[in-house]
């Protein structure tokens, strides 16, 4: 089992913990990535990655390390506080230069297999729609099986968390670990997920971006084949 982290925040407030202990859970390898620490540019709208190729990003050698891990791990958890109702900006600047790999233009094969979490915390309220941002990504990706999980930690750090609220949080990340646990390498995508793919399909038929249609054609696609099994 691989895990990959990403945190959009530098430091190791209470949403780091909580993501890091639900890592720890799953057991094997953890890799750990801080936003902006570990990449914190600001996507340029330049549209090489759509039109020419994701190698033709300015940032795309300082994107790398964190592009290689999630697509080596069996679960991708991103985790951001609450940032005015929605996640980090550093976490948003991150999933901008993916808008390539969304499944209308040319998603990664493997993404169709991992599992993915997205975590939030805040004092009080937004968990659901800073989830939403980041599990908006994992969907169009193509991830197999995305759990959330929103805490109101009632504390602004995670030493002021009572213990009451530490025995909850122990109890969801030990259901959302067990669940992952269970389908480790069997994740296949729901029928949202395909009928989404599908729907993806026939406008690549029909030749809308010459570099997605190849790409789609080379990965077998257009035919029969699924990124799927």
């Amino acid at each position: 089992m691989k895990t990959v982290l990403i945190c959009g925040q530098n430091h190791r407030g209470s949403t780091y913990h909580i993501a890091r202990g639900l890592a720890e859970k799953l057991g094997g390898d953890i890799s750990e990535f801080f936003l902006p620490r570990d990449f914190g540019d600001f996507c340029l709208g330049c549209t090489q990655c759509f039109t020419e190729s994701e190698t033709k990003c300015p940032h795309y050698s300082r994107l790398a390390p964190l592009t290689r891990a999630m697509d080596e791990a069996d679960v991708i958890i991103l985790a951001s506080p609450v940032y005015v109702y929605h996640a980090a900006g550093a976490m948003k600047a991150f999933l901008d230069h993916y808008g390539y790999r969304w499944m209308v233009h040319s998603p990664e094969p493997s993404m169709f297999g991992k599992q993915g979490v997205c975590i939030s915390t805040a004092a009080g309220a937004g968990m659901k729609s800073t989830n939403k941002d980041m599990a908006d990504s994992l969907f169009f990706w193509g991830v197999a099986k995305i759990y959330r999980y929103g805490c109101a930690v009632k504390a602004t750090d995670w030493s002021g968390v009572s213990e009451k609220k530490r025995k909850a949080i122990e109890k969801a990340t030990d259901r959302i670990a067990a669940g992952i646990l269970k389908r480790q390498g069997r994740a296949k995508p729901g029928l949202k997920t395909k009928g989404f793919f599908y729907l993806m399909l026939r406008l690549q038929k029909n030749g809308w971006n010459k570099r997605d249609v190849a790409y789609w054609r080379e990965q077998g696609w257009l035919d029969k084949k699924r990124p799927w099994k």
